[in-house]
């Protein structure tokens, strides 16, 4: 069934993992959920010996326990739970699987945008419909919310901080007396909210200002703040992670040499350094350099390799992905990415040798192609 997906939703990537869980699951469980917390902890961050189980299950999101199973609690409160922190964090990502592994649906999603509004997370009606029936339960077009609400499971709010403060006021009432008013229709005007029902949204903190919440409706979350992942171990187990369903996405045969993958975790760690040392914003690449940008440099670097090299991957070929995947702004970014290459990059190829050299001379190559 993935095969005819580009990208399969958690529920169904993990429907054999999550159907063995399910069985398993002797826990009490709230509401309407499908697992127990303890169980959805476990399939969010992995099984362990001391679990006792008859078979491993793969950890799926890295970061501190205790920011899953605060989420979890949350989940199985009547708050919402808002998951804030830079670009990148795998924010998204958590509150997919904790949705695949609570209500075994995570494609109840609103994406925040200044062109949401109030109808994307109420309803709307459909309007042939309407012109033949009038305004009716059956011609009505639930939001995704909405839908969420009815079946007792969790809905999505992605970027709530990029929506205008009308659509983030209107998940107050949602929020807090847990039903939508449909003054439209006479009977059936009400859609109450079934046990079970919650809301998971989603904030960056580089978007503070846009579109602050309100006092009321931060008053309706529980904040979970997930911080970049700092630690060298942590961050390579999710780049391999991310790296194996890469290749395993498009049947790839390649081996990414582990001294690569330092090189890329130095990098970025001396990039961040450099960034968090910068007095002003024109010192500072525009890239947020998360966990997730480098994934997609490895990813690019991969690729490039897989279909117009020798399906070798070569130092040479992740510098240019590197430097052309940061370079956004020009010429400060290309500057930056100069200064870090003569003054870090060229010593330390020096001193450590290869595969340093090939990585200098590839990222020198990109930087003089861009300039």
């Amino acid at each position: 069934m993935t095969d005819d997906m580009l990208r399969a939703p958690a529920e169904v990537k993990y429907a054999e993992e999550l159907d063995w869980l399910e069985s398993v699951d002797d826990g009490p469980k709230p509401f309407s959920w499908r697992l127990s917390p303890r169980m959805v902890r476990l399939f969010v961050l992995g099984s362990q010996r001391s679990d006792g189980l008859d078979r491993e299950i793969a950890q799926k999101w890295f970061g501190d326990r205790t920011f899953v199973e605060r989420s979890i609690v949350t989940l199985a409160s009547d708050r919402g739970l808002l998951l804030i922190g830079d670009p990148g964090t795998g924010k998204s990502w958590l509150a997919e699987l904790l949705a695949a592994a609570i209500s075994r649906d995570s494609t109840l999603v609103v994406q925040g945008t200044a062109g949401t509004t109030e109808d994307h997370i109420k309803y709307s009606w459909n309007v042939s419909m309407v012109i033949a029936r009038g305004q009716s339960r059956e011609s009505m077009i639930p939001s995704p919310i909405m839908t969420a609400m009815e079946r007792g499971v969790i809905g999505r709010f992605e970027e709530l901080t990029r929506a205008t403060s009308d659509v983030q006021d209107a998940l107050i009432s949602i929020l807090s007396e847990k039903y939508v008013s449909v003054p439209e229709l006479d009977d059936d005007a009400i859609v109450f909210a079934k046990p079970g029902f919650s809301i998971i949204a989603t904030a960056n903190s580089r978007d503070r200002g846009v579109n602050d919440l309100s006092s009321a409706l931060k008053r309706r979350f529980n904040f979970v703040r997930i911080p970049v992942v700092t630690n060298k171990r942590s961050e390579a187990e999710i780049v391999r992670f991310r790296t194996e369903e890469l290749l395993r996405r498009h049947q790839i045969e390649l081996d990414v040499p582990p001294t690569l993958l330092d090189i890329l975790l130095q990098s970025f760690a001396d990039l961040r350094a450099a960034a968090a040392s910068a007095t002003s914003d024109d010192e500072k690449l525009e890239s947020a350099l998360s966990t997730a940008e480098q994934i997609g440099v490895l990813e690019d670097a991969i690729l490039h390799s897989n279909f117009f090299g020798d399906r070798i991957l070569r130092a040479e070929t992740l510098a240019g992905s590197l430097v052309s995947s940061l370079a956004r702004r020009s010429p400060e970014d290309l500057a930056i990415l100069n200064k870090y290459w003569h003054g870090v990059v060229e010593p330390r190829s020096k001193q450590d040798g290869d595969p340093w050299p090939a990585f200098l001379d590839g990222g020198r190559q990109a930087i003089a192609t861009l300039s």
